[in-house]
């Protein structure tokens, strides 16, 4: 008997110290064991109890006439409900995602509707459910929460003008795709990770073959470390309408090229006449350029009444941007602290052209409701609800209605400038904003390092 103690103890130490490993790997390195554990544990849950957990959730339908028929004439089974047909399975670093068939008369919004209880059913972290065709949705689970530590995606997304930004919470990549969203708007209380997501932006940009111009009337704070990357920068409100004042001028002459290029009828191809400079040939296309705006509220604000001239004409030319640039490739992309139609006139119309919005933990929820009130209520909800102790996470929304959590990876300044510094050579020249370019200080000469002296002091000559 007390061998068999003995066995039992012995055999129990290695079982203790594999629970307490797991444990401690699911606390410090999820990712690890997601793949290692939960992964396969997940894998034959959701195997085992998927026409069960959609029966329970109501995502099943009646069976055809024709399935009843076969069914009865082949065997003696019961005739249950049809789940939801799946189509493929993958698993991945953060989760696993199932693609699915629905079933007739079946719509996304019924899945959507049944994720928590998904989430709850099948052990996992979250359901998020994504459409990718007609008839057929994603459900994008994820084993742990992927904006407590972000880990970027390392495939990165294909096209002209997208970069990642940013980690969703199904574990996807958030990328800005200037061509399908031109301009956004970012808003953020101090300390809420706005500035760190614009390092993000910067030095993704930074990589690609565009022109960086920026407006940061805080005397340049923000964006002075990325002078060597930028192709203007105004850091002041009367030098920032100056440079708006020129950058309309540049949108017209880019227009003047577009009807030049359409020429007469039938002098042009049908097939190369276009109405932006995406259809120019690329030995004629202009360098797309993109305009940072860092407190948008300080071109809104005026001390005087002397001062409200100048603030309604710039305002107007920062409006003309946004409404007429897509075509001219000129994105406009504003941050700010607050932003309300107490600014001011145009504040409101403005903000109907920045499609695009990212909006962080705010210090009230009238800011909540101007970034994303004409998106979701349901957005206004979670933005109001981010935790102080979380910054860098947001709400990601674009006039569609769409919407989800999002968290930057932290980017410090130090290593933001410095991104900005190896890639200055991608700095374009362009002429009507050559007095705008800022004036880049050669990096200070690092003096030698002298000589270390002997380890061991010689020994005295002998006299």
């Amino acid at each position: 008997m007390s061998s068999g103690v003995q066995v039992l103890a012995e055999a129990g130490v290695p079982v203790a110290a594999a629970a307490g490993g797991a444990a401690f790997a699911r606390a410090k390195a999820p990712a690890l064991y997601w793949s290692a554990i939960g992964l396969p544990v997940t894998a034959v849950r959701v195997s085992a109890t998927y026409g069960s957990t959609m029966d329970a959730c109501g995502l099943t339908v009646p069976p055809s006439r024709l399935r009843v028929l076969v069914t009865r004439a082949t065997s003696r089974r019961e005739i249950r409900p049809v789940p939801p047909r799946i189509r493929r399975v993958r698993p991945t670093m953060t989760g696993l995602r199932l693609r699915i068939r629905l079933a007739p008369g079946q719509e996304p919004a019924d899945v959507a509707a049944s994720a928590e209880r998904l989430r709850h059913a099948w052990g996992v972290h979250g359901v998020h459910v994504s459409v990718i065709g007609p008839g057929v949705v994603e459900l994008r689970m994820t084993g742990f929460d992927v904006l407590r530590r972000v880990r970027m995606p390392r495939r990165r997304p294909v096209g002209d003008l997208v970069v990642p930004v940013a980690m969703r919470e199904d574990g996807t990549a958030f990328v800005r795709d200037y061509r399908a969203i031109p301009h956004a708007l970012t808003l953020g209380a101090t300390l809420s990770g706005k500035s760190v997501y614009i390092r993000n932006l910067v030095s993704e940009l930074a990589k690609l073959d565009v022109a960086l111009v920026g407006i940061d009337c805080k005397r340049g704070v923000e964006q002075v470390p990325f002078a060597p990357r930028l192709s203007a920068l105004a850091t002041d409100p009367q030098s920032a309408g100056d440079l708006l004042d020129a950058l309309v001028e540049m949108m017209e002459e880019r227009y003047d090229l577009l009807r030049h290029h359409q020429g007469l009828v039938g002098s042009v191809a049908s097939h190369e006449i276009t109405s932006d400079i995406w259809g120019l040939p690329a030995k004629l296309r202009p360098v797309p350029v993109i305009l940072l705006v860092d407190e948008v509220a300080e071109l809104f604000l005026v001390a005087t009444r002397k001062d409200e001239e100048r603030r309604d004409h710039m305002v107007t030319q920062l409006i003309r941007l946004a409404q007429l640039g897509r075509g001219a490739g000129m994105f406009v992309e504003a941050c700010g602290q607050r932003f309300g139609s107490e600014l001011g006139k145009g504040a409101t119309m403005l903000r109907a052209q920045l499609s695009g919005r990212v909006v962080h933990r705010v210090n009230d929820r009238p800011t909540a409701e101007m970034g994303l009130g004409d998106v979701s209520p349901e957005a206004v909800l979670a933005a109001t609800q981010i935790a102080p102790d979380m910054p860098g996470v947001a709400v990601a929304g674009d006039s569609s209605g769409g919407w989800s959590r999002i968290r930057t990876p932290h980017l410090s300044l130090a290593r933001a400038a410095d991104i900005c510094r190896s890639t200055a050579h991608l700095t374009p020249a362009l002429p009507g904003l050559e007095r705008f370019r800022p004036v880049v200080a050669p990096l200070p000469a690092v003096p030698p390092m002298p000589a270390s002296p002997p380890r061991f002091a010689p020994a005295p000559a002998a006299e």
